[in-house]
């Protein structure tokens, strides 16, 4: 059990990186320039979307920018919000290369579903989870508390925005774990014990739940993975236990925290703008919003899932999350392909 509190620079309060716009990465005309000439090149050579590479995607200018980008997610802040891109320039289908070619710059996209799609479009298709196996927050336009999603990263493109709300809420694990510490540190222990989460009928071999911390350390790194509402949602099996005074009280404690103005950063993402974040030591949120009744304006994100190049070591409970299962996978595949280059 981790009973001290951690330290870096992926622990910051919101409230004090909100009196700047320093957490934002600004994209000039040239970068910009930069990306509409990517697009139109693998465009132009026909090649299929998932099929672009690094190289194929080139990016001489913007390189450097990304490769701070990929430092500071894994070792530095852990988050990066890219702002200026002209969206404008691109139809919905072309906008797809954008998210796809920056990700590749970034590291490997990973399956975000049972069906191994790599892209998806964040959009309120009308569909609810109440009532239903496998329905994901994403897939609607209600209020997402903070939680995190696969891989080592998650990466959104802003296409169009809602008519009103949609508020993007980041936080620290590392800031909110030694908050919760310092309030109850019987609760920051009772957080490194196994919850159940409903699985939303994604994994492969039809595993209904699926059971580890919320807060995990290994190897000098706090880890997190948090989706209350699935937590919930797992009460629903007769076979799982029932959530216990004290985890529902860690739980309470949990969420009070991060909807605390001076721990979290909340923004509202423009068109154009790109949101990276470490899923291991970031947890995201976006309020509740209301539509254009106007389809064609309504608002829509694309996302991809990623297995960062620097990516930390992880502890074997991941190997089999829905959510970190293929990033885990990755880092073995790796280290195989490592030994076989060597030997």
């Amino acid at each position: 059990m981790l009973n001290e509190k951690v330290t870096g620079p992926s622990v910051w309060n919101g409230g004090e990186l909100a009196q700047s716009d320093q957490w934002l990465t600004y994209l000039s005309p040239v970068d910009s320039d930069e990306i509409v000439s990517a697009v139109k090149s693998t465009e132009a050579a026909g090649i299929p979307l998932f099929d672009i590479t690094k190289e194929d995607f080139g990016l001489p200018n913007l390189e450097s920018k990304l490769a701070d980008i990929r430092d500071s997610l894994e070792g530095g802040r852990g988050f990066a919000v890219l702002r200026g891109l002209e969206i404008d320039k691109f139809t919905a289908e072309s906008a797809k290369r954008v998210i796809w070619g920056l990700a590749v710059h970034l590291g490997t996209p990973e399956p975000q579903d049972i069906k191994r799609n790599l892209l998806h479009s964040v959009t309120n298709t009308g569909k609810r989870v109440e009532g239903s196996d496998s329905t994901r927050g994403y897939e609607t336009d209600d209020e997402l508390k903070f939680h995190n999603d696969g891989g080592d990263a998650f990466m959104l493109l802003c296409l169009r925005t809602a008519k009103e709300g949609g508020v993007s809420k980041l936080v620290s694990a590392g800031a909110l774990f030694n908050a919760i510490l310092e309030a109850r540190p019987d609760l920051a222990e009772v957080l490194q014990q196994p919850f159940y989460f409903d699985a939303r009928s994604q994994h492969e071999n039809d595993t209904k739940v699926q059971v580890l911390p919320i807060f995990t350390e290994y190897e000098g790194n706090l880890n997190v993975l948090y989706k209350r509402r699935y937590i919930e949602a797992a009460q629903r099996f007769a076979d799982v236990p029932r959530l216990s005074s004290a985890q529902r009280e860690a739980l309470d404690l949990f969420d009070q925290l991060c909807a605390d103005p001076a721990l979290h950063l909340a923004f509202s993402m423009q068109p154009g703008d790109i949101q990276i974040g470490n899923n291991y030591s970031i947890l995201h949120s976006r309020t509740r919003y209301t539509d254009h009744e106007d389809a064609s304006l309504r608002r829509h994100l694309y996302r991809v899932w990623l297995t960062l190049a620097n990516g930390r070591p992880l502890p074997e409970i991941y190997a089999s999350t829905r959510e970190f299962g293929p990033s885990y996978a990755r880092r073995i595949q790796r280290h195989n392909q490592s030994n076989v280059t060597h030997s």
